[in-house]
Order: structure tokens, then C-alpha cells, then sequence
């Protein structure tokens, strides 16, 4: 069965960090591209941040450039988005998404990933 588990989400005050976990399981993640995406209540889902399938390619939304970083550990079939520095507008359902997409790319295009995790819950407030 294919399946993206989110993990490492929790409530955490303004300036904290947390460190999201993608971790597949049923497939390999190597030749996929991941992206992450987040849901605030009442506000449409925002792609924040994808890796390519070799990790050599990394794109973030403007929202998040310098604060969060994604990478991946293909051995461990995981991947990660560390956050740091978190606002209370960062709040929202996380979730990760795979597909396998051009080599050298990746997307933020939600309708792009045909598999997606559960999300995970990041709540920033003091």
C-alpha cells in the first residue's frame, strides 16, 4: 500500500522551530519529486516548498524562503522540511505529496501529486 505519513507537527511558540518528517512507505521515494503544502482554516492550500527526485533542486514560496529547508534522505525514504523562526502565520495542516515529475524539477502545482499524506498539525502561538 502507498503511503505518505506526515510527522512532527505541534503547538510551539512564535520564534520556535519544528522539523516536519515525509516518510513513504509501500514504495521508494527516490524517483519522486515531494512537495509540501500547508492549509490554514479558511484559506486555500499553499505550496510552500518542493525538492526534486535527487535533491539537487529545492524551490520556497516567498512566505517561508530563508526560514524553512527542505531535504531528503532517500535511504531512509524520508523526507523533511526543517522550520525555523515560525510566526503564527505559519499555522495550518502540513501535508507532503510525491509524484515523479522531470528529473531536474519539481512543483508547488498542487494537481501535480497524485499521492499525499494525512498532514500533520503545526500550530505557532504564545
Amino acid at each position: 500500500q502507498v503511503q505518505l505519513v506526515e510527522s512532527g507537527g505541534g503547538l510551539v511558540q512564535p520564534g520556535d522551530s519544528l522539523r516536519l518528517s515525509c516518510a513513504a512507505s509501500g514504495f521508494t521515494l527516490d524517483p519522486y519529486a515531494i512537495g509540501w503544502f500547508r492549509q490554514a482554516p479558511g484559506k486555500e492550500r499553499e505550496g510552500i516548498s518542493c525538492i526534486n527526485s535527487s535533491g539537487g533542486t529545492a524551490y520556497y514560496a516567498d512566505s517561508v524562503k530563508g526560514r524553512f529547508t527542505i531535504s531528503r534522505d532517500n535511504a531512509k525514504n524520508t523526507v523533511y522540511l526543517q522550520m525555523n523562526s515560525l510566526k503564527p502565520e505559519d499555522t495550518a495542516v502540513y501535508y507532503c505529496a510525491a509524484d515523479i515529475i522531470l528529473p531536474h524539477f519539481c512543483t508547488v502545482v498542487p494537481r501535480q501529486y497524485n499521492y499525499w499524506g494525512q498532514g500533520t498539525q503545526v500550530t505557532v502561538s504564545s
